[in-house]
């Protein structure tokens, strides 16, 4: 199995300003886990933006080439995690299983408690994205993403969405359910990417 060292783990100024250490994930979301999935009825879907949009299994999921993804973690609640292992599969399998249309400019990723977050391309094909379904040699339990999550390093964590049920390719950035509260629609940590400028305004 591939294994692929994010490079914000060696980055000079490794813990983002406003960020502190702590020593394990902490559990936030919008509603909590789904109370019921039975994961032979699970999907996941890739749509919108691309020439035949396809749902797979759970245990198509699995079958991807799996990777391991060593990454530091950052939340926009001012919490980061050092050299978070998971297991999932690369974004680049996406580009194996459906054309994207030349038109997508970014993902919005939905989920199973109704969340939803935009991704713009150049951060979704990043070379340290996966889809996870174990998190530190483990299935990944409810709390934390169950069944799939998406990982995102180099952003705030509310990109890395939990209980993921598709990725829409659109158009246009579109904002998801923080972004439409004011939250950054891109999130970088090391430009303390928390809000938008308008929401910082009513601050």
């Amino acid at each position: 199995m591939k294994t692929i060292i994010s490079p914000i783990n060696f980055k000079k100024d490794r813990l983002p300003s406003g960020q502190h250490w702590v020593d394990r994930l902490q559990i936030l979301d919008i509603a909590g886990p789904p109370t019921y999935l039975d994961i032979n009825m699970y999907r996941f879907r890739i749509f919108g933006e691309v020439e035949q949009p396809i749902a797979l299994t759970y245990d198509e999921i699995k079958d991807l080439e799996p990777v391991k993804l060593i990454a530091d973690f950052h939340c926009v609640t001012r919490w980061s995690c050092k050299e978070v292992e998971w297991i999932g599969f690369h974004v680049d399998e996406i580009k194996k299983l459906v054309k994207i249309k030349p038109t997508a400019k970014s993902v919005m990723v939905h989920c199973l408690d109704g969340y939803t977050t935009n991704v713009p391309l150049e951060y979704f094909f990043d070379e340290d994205v996966i889809f996870a379904y174990m998190l530190q040699g483990k299935p990944i339990p409810a709390d934390h993403g169950y069944p799939l999550r998406l990982v995102i390093p180099k952003l705030y964590a509310w990109k890395s969405a939990k209980f993921v049920s598709g990725i829409e390719f659109i158009p246009e950035d579109a904002p998801g359910f923080w972004e439409q509260r004011g939250y950054h629609m891109r999130g970088d940590p090391w430009k303390e990417e928390r809000y938008s400028s308008l929401s910082r305004e009513m601050l």
